[in-house]
């Protein structure tokens, strides 16, 4: 089931209306901190608490935003499923935000998650590979793990290898001296923020 879309420039035309717009970015730390949309915070996908969201004061519609729209799909859906009735996932996620020349903050340029996934895939393949043809041939259940592995990723649309990189020391982002993480979210509030696209 997919959530209910809207498009970044519609999104940005209720921003200069003057409506108060709740947009959460569900990248990592890491993909936030390179470049976002200026009004979204950012609620990691595996930090999201979609009780906490149902149980917060504020009402109205959230929006849900990510690289190119399935983590925010990912995100609406757990949301809904908490009992939020008003949940839109932008369509085409942050980069097509940018596209879109609407305004965004943009930090440290690093490498996203999705070609990190790409690299860690391929190495294990080729490492599974070459164990196989010269060490013993059970190597090669590696390689096969590792396309059993992406073949899973594409029919659920959940990355356990992206999930697993996602908590990996360079993917963390830290604390500033003023008490806010250079993701937007302040380290001093109550409350907990809360594959590949």
């Amino acid at each position: 089931m997919s959530a209910r879309t809207v498009s970044p420039r519609e999104l940005h035309q209720k921003v200069q209306s003057g409506e108060e717009i709740q947009l959460i970015d569900v990248r990592t730390p890491v993909e936030f901190q390179e470049m976002h949309a200026q009004i979204a915070r950012n609620v990691p996908l595996d930090q999201l608490d979609a009780s906490a969201f149902v149980n917060s004061e504020k009402t109205g519609p959230v929006y849900v935003i990510c690289r190119s729209g399935g983590r925010g799909n990912q995100a609406a859906e757990k949301l809904t499923t908490a009992g939020l009735t008003e949940v839109y996932n932008v369509e085409g996620g942050t980069l097509a935000w940018d596209q879109s020349g609407l305004p965004v903050n943009r930090g440290k340029k690093m490498i996203s998650l999705e070609r990190q996934v790409r690299i860690a895939a391929g190495l294990l393949v080729v490492i599974g590979s070459v164990l196989g043809a010269f060490v013993h041939p059970y190597w090669i259940g590696l390689a096969g793990f590792v396309g059993a592995g992406l073949v899973f990723a594409g029919v659920t649309d959940t990355c356990g290898m992206g999930l697993m990189l996602a908590k990996m020391p360079w993917n963390k982002v830290k604390s500033s001296s003023d008490g806010v993480t250079a993701a937007g979210q302040s380290s001093s509030s109550g409350t907990r923020p809360t594959c590949c696209s």
